[in-house]
């Protein structure tokens, strides 16, 4: 259950490893939320918040807005994973007279220091039939998958 962090502070809950902050938003006369996954200096998702009764100051944090916070800020992270997902793997689907259809992957491998690629086959099984090591900038399409499946995974 979420509570607050601070007896009597209802501006910052916490749980699950996650901390919703309300503050002063900086940029108008209203208040903003923040939800941060613990060990990030940088929130997940901040967004605006509403005052309280007086009009002056926050409306307190309560259970209810702790989890609706919480799961969006679960779904931006989730959205983003996925994003991240799709720039580093990019899959094509080709026929070949004596394989049949050959799922060829393309994975990014973003290392600092030796950033590249890696190239692979797979059988409508899915058994493994070659991979190869290419340059990260490789830009795979159904014709250069297609040329490789049919010239036996040698060169692209």
């Amino acid at each position: 259950m979420a509570e607050a962090n601070n007896e009597g502070d209802l501006r910052t809950w916490y749980e699950d490893g996650w901390t919703a902050r309300v503050m002063k938003n900086e940029e108008d006369d209203g208040w903003a939320v923040s939800m941060t996954l613990d060990g990030q200096s940088e929130p997940v998702l901040v967004g605006p918040w509403t005052m309280g009764r007086d009009k002056k100051n926050p409306k307190p944090l309560n259970v209810n807005d702790f989890r609706t916070l919480l799961k969006a800020a679960r779904d931006v992270l989730a959205r983003h994973e996925a994003s991240q997902r799709a720039k580093l793997h990019k899959s094509v689907t080709v026929s070949d007279g004596t394989l049949g259809v050959v799922r060829v992957d393309l994975d990014i491998v973003p290392d600092e220091d030796d950033p590249h690629a890696r190239l692979s086959a797979w059988d409508a099984g899915g058994e493994l039939l070659a991979e190869q090591r290419v340059e990260a900038n490789f830009a795979l399409n159904a014709a250069k998958a297609g040329r490789w499946v049919a010239g036996g995974f040698g060169a692209v």
